[in-house]
């Protein structure tokens, strides 16, 4: 690795980059890496600043939003994906075992691997983390506009939404098969998690080819605890509101049109959605010996 481009989102977390500027500068000056920072300006710069790179690395310094943009730029160009998460959620960082400690995720752009990963399609648009619909869609829409950033933001709006949430029946076809069901959360995972370590999509690599589908039927506020315990220690799959599937195509049909998210980031989508792998397409930084 010796020419480094380092996109860094400014707002991303809420919270100030100047140190981890700081701390770039000083590991490009310590570790002989001839380093380039850039900081994104509009959504979709990010994309554009790592598409015409020509860099052997892009390192996306931010949140899963930021990291998902400067993935898109580096499909198809051979480029790997370096990240320093300071995110709300950081999910595709923490499935691949980088450290939200800045001096350490730097470390591992010096000590690390190169792996190849797999991405999915939502509507034919990437996504590297997750992707989904129902309440934690209705959430990350709210959570865009509320001009406020952070964990326990995203919990507040959770709760004070949950209060007045109405299930939704979803048929959904996996692989040609289809199923019905009523659920709280429909949620296609290409890494495990939302983010935090909030694992809905528990069981899933990111070099196996496939899609994790989690169906959570409607459950109960005293559930939540149990549901939250099984969601943070890796078991959701146990539980008995969950249902789980695998696939390579996977299709969601709703009555009405309503948010959908991907990588985080909430968007409208119609009365179907369709949902695709693209496996071992994507060149990405991990610590050594981690297995994704």
């Amino acid at each position: 690795m010796k020419k480094v481009l380092f996109i860094v989102n400014p707002i991303s977390g809420g919270k100030s980059k100047r140190k981890i500027i700081s701390l770039i500068e000083a590991f490009a000056a310590g570790s002989g890496v001839e380093a380039t920072i850039r900081q994104s300006e509009y959504a979709g710069h990010a994309t554009l600043l790592a598409k015409e790179s020509d860099t052997d690395v892009v390192v996306a310094v931010g949140g899963d939003g930021t990291v998902s943009e400067v993935a898109q730029g580096l499909v198809g160009t051979g480029k790997a994906l370096g990240i320093i998460p300071c995110g709300s959620g950081d999910g595709l960082a923490l499935h691949l075992g980088i450290s939200r400690r800045p001096e350490r995720a730097l470390r591992t752009l010096l000590d690390g691997t190169v792996q190849t990963i797999d991405y999915g399609l939502i509507d034919g648009r990437p996504f590297f983390c997750t992707t989904g619909v129902g309440l934690d869609a209705e959430v990350a829409w709210q959570f865009a506009t509320s001009g406020k950033r952070g964990l326990w933001t995203y919990i507040s709006l959770s709760w004070k939404i949950w209060q007045h949430f109405k299930p939704e029946t979803y048929s959904i076809e996996v692989d040609g098969k289809t199923f019905t069901a009523p659920a709280v959360f429909v949620t296609v995972g290409n890494a495990n998690q939302w983010g935090n370590q909030a694992r809905i999509t528990s069981l899933a690599s990111l070099q196996d080819g496939l899609l994790n589908l989690t169906v959570v039927a409607p459950f109960k506020t005293i559930e939540i605890p149990v549901l939250a315990t099984k969601l943070l220690d890796g078991r959701a799959h146990t539980s008995r509101r969950v249902q789980l599937e695998t696939g390579r195509h996977i299709v969601i049909r709703r009555s009405q049109e309503g948010p959908a998210h991907f990588d985080g980031d909430p968007c409208m989508k119609g009365t179907e959605i369709v949902i695709d792998i693209v496996p071992a397409a994507l060149k990405v930084v991990v610590p050594r010996n981690r297995k994704i």
